[in-house]
């Protein structure tokens, strides 16, 4: 039997995503694990394709959304994931996730704020795919629908223009079709110039089935999948045929 590719997903206290993310991922022919950050080390990498940190409120989001996550990720394993991407490994961040990989340097820099609405928001958005060529968004359409449910989504950067020079570079690999939240540039995702890690503030897991949408007369085509599954099925293909 062939050997599926493994995952990891890196476990904070207060993470609440990452077991409909395993499952997500374990639907398209990953094999996975959780582990919690205070067991995470360097030799736990070995063998790993894919990184994983699933949306929820690390630590409570007690400082800022990811902070504390970003400090202890450091402490525990430094540079590791750096390495990890260097060596070709792929890393995802979602919602708070994201939060996290951009606080430690792995996507471009920026910072994520509270939304323009001063609120919650939990809501479906439609997106863009900016970057149809990423290994996570090669299924995908040039527009399609996925879950938010942040109050620190809105992608900021020092200068305006530094946003709008992320979508010029190709590196903003989602951008909302609507102003959800008030982010830069309509910034909803980002890639790394290696195109190994993507950050994205809505949810895929959470958009696998056609059933899910909150339509009930949304099909999903002849698959009856939603836009999810497409997300990790691309990236599962992507990571199989580079093994």
């Amino acid at each position: 039997m062939e050997e599926r590719p493994r995952a990891l997903l890196l476990k904070f206290p207060g993470t609440n995503c990452d077991a409909e993310t395993a499952r997500a991922l374990e639907a398209v022919g990953f094999e996975t694990e959780i582990a919690p950050i205070s067991t995470v080390t360097r030799e736990l990498l070995a063998g790993i394709r894919l990184v994983v940190l699933s949306g929820g409120f690390s630590y409570g989001d007690y400082v800022m959304s990811g902070r504390i996550a970003s400090l202890v990720t450091e402490q525990k394993i430094d540079a590791a994931l750096k390495e990890f991407r260097d060596n070709g490994g792929y890393l995802l961040g979602i919602c708070n996730g994201f939060q996290i990989l951009t606080q430690l340097g792995l996507l471009p820099e920026g910072s994520l704020v509270h939304n323009t609405s001063g609120r919650f928001q939990c809501q479906w958005v439609t997106l863009e795919n900016r970057a149809p060529e990423s290994p996570f968004l090669k299924q995908l359409p040039e527009r399609f629908e996925f879950p938010v449910a942040h109050a620190e989504g809105r992608f900021v950067t020092a200068d305006p223009a530094e946003a709008d020079g992320y979508r010029e570079k190709g590196l903003a690999a989602l951008t909302y079709a609507d102003d959800v939240n008030g982010s830069f540039a309509s910034i909803a995702g980002l890639q790394d110039e290696s195109g190994r890690v993507l950050g994205l503030m809505p949810h895929p897991e959470r958009f696998m089935e056609a059933r899910d949408h909150y339509d009930p007369d949304w099909a999903g085509g002849d698959s009856g999948k939603g836009s999810g599954y497409f997300l990790f099925q691309s990236l599962y293909d992507a990571i199989s045929n580079s093994q």
